[in-house]
């Protein structure tokens, strides 16, 4: 069968709709995953999310994107104090996924988050990132790497723009040209009152909401066809 790339959205802690969405798509042996960050904070098993994402690497092509939140846990997990902002934003649900999880788990977690990376662009010149960046000139002239985990500027831009305007127009925002395809999470779409990936030019944003009221995504980079969870709300409901 033909090879995918899939990319998934922002999980914090949805364990139980990283399970369903994946018996959905039926993952294949040569698939490649890209997950785009933001793996823990939420949902209460974050620490499963992420045992099972190493699990993933072990049989998969995987690339695992940094995401804001990731960046407090494997802070934690390296043996800091859990930072205050941290635990404002959902960090106590993470640490308490880990209350059963021994020693040798955790520092391996750690190494997890410690290898995670900024962005990806792949063969086709396709951009993976958490959230974006603001360079003109691309990632790679980013100055500061706050962006690629909290810039919502990015989205903000390929939302605001003109539909119909043209890759090769003097108008068209420089940021979005500089690639093929971008695709990135961090704000979810439920903020638009959409439960399905957005898009505005060539950025996609596949974060749609798993962190609270919404859906965990899965999408076909190629096809653009989806696979999605049910409403964590509802998988998590007691």
């Amino acid at each position: 069968m033909t090879a995918r790339t899939l990319v998934i959205g922002d999980i914090h802690g949805a364990y139980k709709a990283l399970l369903q969405v994946l018996d959905k798509v039926q993952l294949r042996e040569n698939d490649r995953l890209i997950f785009l960050g933001d793996f823990v904070d939420g949902w209460p098993e974050s620490a499963l999310v992420v045992e099972h994402l190493i699990v993933l690497y072990n049989k998969y092509s995987c690339i695992f994107i940094k995401g804001n939140h990731d960046i407090w846990c494997g802070t934690w997990l390296a043996g800091n104090d859990p930072d205050k902002s941290w635990l404002e934003n959902r960090g106590m649900s993470t640490i308490l996924s880990y209350r059963d999880f021994d020693q040798t788990k955790r520092l391996n977690h750690a190494g997890f988050f410690l290898n995670l990376v900024d962005y990806y662009i792949d063969e086709s010149n396709r951009l993976f990132v958490h959230a974006g960046f603001t360079s003109l000139k691309g990632p790679l002239e980013e100055i500061f790497p706050y962006n690629f985990n909290n810039d919502r500027t990015l989205l903000e831009t390929a939302l605001a723009m003109d539909k119909d305007l043209s890759p090769d127009s003097v108008f068209y925002p420089k940021r979005l040209a500089l690639f093929t395809e971008i695709f990135i999470g961090h704000t979810p779409t439920t903020k638009y009152n959409v439960d399905v990936p957005m898009y505005g030019g060539n950025l996609w944003n596949v974060d749609t909401g798993a962190g609270k009221d919404g859906k965990l995504t899965v999408m076909d980079i190629a096809t653009k066809e989806f696979w999605q969870s049910d409403k964590v709300s509802d998988l998590y409901r007691t």
